[in-house]
């Protein structure tokens, strides 16, 4: 007869923390939120060290190389989703890690024989008002020189005359090569009083643009996570059916990890899987999952998982428990693999960390999942919120929404991810619908992490070790939840502060 589980399946709902004693070297400038991606020996550092908990769902309507790059940016870490060409996936890849802080790549551009008016079009376009002249008009083009909108006005000079007769020509710009760093760049700026720095080819073709306005922008990402040649880090989804093709693929465009993405990973197909990339390719840390308790997450990490994802069913667009009956809330799933974890550590002497993959509805969830002992969480709705989002800005009469989609929607066309059989979907496991559109990732990710860490502060935590080692929890009634919202009617305006 079946087995039956007797501990309750709990959501992060469910539960509430304990305050602490909050020491005085205590506070939210003193918290450190750095946290392992990848598995390593116990008391030795991981090879990829996360400066924020957070990564990016392995989705097509939220992993862009847009989002990963501000992600990365941000401490965190995003999956580049392989629901496309392994080609493309790769090019993805390279464009995340061909981005430099403040080397910009011109998105500006005409040839010297274009129009001035063309140039005023592309200008009001792009809303840059410098353009690089190169050869082609394409910004990988041999460089002219540069036109700026202090060097025309549509009122005094003949709208049809020719760019190259208000440029700058080459001869005489200041410009850079290919070895040049951001700070050598930036010295130059300062030190030559220039607006702008190109950066050319050995060819003089132009790569980059740097920005005497970027300089700020370049300080306000202290915590980006880059690799040993100071590129930003990236990691790529992988799937039990085209891997051997991908991953050497991936591994040439310059991925720093890559995941099994399954809406159920406890399967002899990802460990074998696993097993021959860690064969294959050992350089290059795999994650695996997805699984919702400990004799999972042991499989895997057996079978080699640098890290192991958890949860099934529990994402805002999956409906994979109404469909098939299968899952668990993701507080339980996260609490037993944690355990599982915790044993392996102390049987193996290696650490595996844990990914809290779904469930997370509110900021304060991030803070519940962590301290249950997840060492970082995944996030899909929450990032396709963003700008940096795939999906499209619509308008609505309450406001902008973005589009959101689920790999278990027919609009994903991701049926291998689910093994149902034939060549498709017989039934979806996922939704297509909209989120509230929340602006720009840096200033929504700022937010989350302020209330992390001062969740943190209120329990005397200021490293996430401590806070997993030293978190209280308490079960929450119907009642209580209830009591823990506002029970007022809310103001629709602004009071007038005096």
């Amino acid at each position: 007869m079946a087995r039956i589980i007797a501990e309750v399946s709990r959501t992060f709902n469910e539960f509430l923390l304990l305050p602490n004693r909050t020491r005085t070297d205590c506070s939210a400038a003193t918290v450190d939120l750095s946290t392992s991606l990848v598995r390593h020996i116990v008391g030795e550092a991981s090879a990829i060290e996360l400066r924020s908990p957070f990564t990016s769902a392995i989705m097509q309507a939220v992993s862009t190389p847009e989002l990963a790059i501000a992600l990365a940016r941000n401490g965190g870490f995003s999956f580049l989703h392989h629901n496309q060409p392994i080609q493309e996936q790769a090019a993805a890849v390279r464009q995340v890690k061909n981005f430099k802080a403040g080397f910009v790549t011109s998105d500006t551009n005409v040839r010297p024989d274009d129009s001035l008016s063309l140039l005023v079009d592309v200008m009001r376009r792009t809303g840059h008002s410098t353009a690089a002249v190169t050869h082609d008009g394409t910004p990988t083009g041999r460089l002219l020189g540069l036109v700026t909108s202090r060097d025309f006005h549509p009122q005094r000079h003949d709208l049809d005359g020719p760019v190259s007769g208000r440029m700058a020509a080459l001869a005489d710009l200041a410009h850079a090569g290919p070895d040049i760093t951001l700070s050598e760049a930036n010295a130059r700026l300062w030190d030559e009083r220039l607006d702008c720095l190109p950066v050319l080819d050995i060819d003089g073709h132009l790569q980059h643009l740097v920005f005497r306005s970027d300089y700020a922008d370049n300080k306000r990402f202290p915590n980006q996570i880059v690799d040993a040649a100071k590129r930003l880090r990236v990691g790529a989804g992988i799937n039990t059916h085209d891997y051997q093709e991908r991953v050497p693929a991936l591994l040439e465009a310059g991925v720093d990890a890559v995941c099994f993405d399954s809406s159920d990973g406890y399967s002899d197909w990802q460990a074998q899987a696993l097993s021959w990339v860690k064969k294959h390719y050992p350089e290059i840390p795999v994650g695996g999952g997805n699984v919702v308790d400990g004799e999972a997450f042991t499989f895997l990490a057996e079978a080699g998982a640098d890290f192991v994802k958890v949860g099934v069913g529990g994402g805002s667009i999956c409906i994979t428990r109404d469909q098939k009956g299968i899952g668990r809330g993701q507080a339980s799933a996260v609490l037993d693999v944690a355990a599982a974890r915790d044993a392996f550590r102390e049987r193996t002497g290696e650490y595996v960390p844990i990914c809290s993959d779904g469930g997370l509805v509110h900021d304060y969830h991030v803070a519940l999942a962590l301290a249950m002992g997840a060492d970082f969480v995944m996030m899909g709705r929450y990032f396709a919120r963003f700008d940096q989002a795939a999906g499209a800005k619509l308008p609505t009469r309450d406001g902008f929404v973005k589009e959101y989609w689920g790999e278990g929607s027919n609009r994903a066309r991701n049926w291998q991810r689910y093994g149902q059989g034939g060549q498709g979907l017989i039934f979806e496991e996922g939704v297509d619908g909209y989120v509230p559109y929340a602006g720009d990732l840096n200033e929504g990710l700022a937010l989350t992490i302020a209330k992390l860490k001062t969740t943190m502060v209120s329990c005397g935590s200021t490293t996430l070790p401590e806070f997993q080692s030293t978190a209280r929890l308490t079960l929450v009634s119907d009642q209580s939840f209830q009591e823990s919202h506002a029970n007022v009617t809310l103001r629709d305006t602004p009071a007038t502060v005096s």
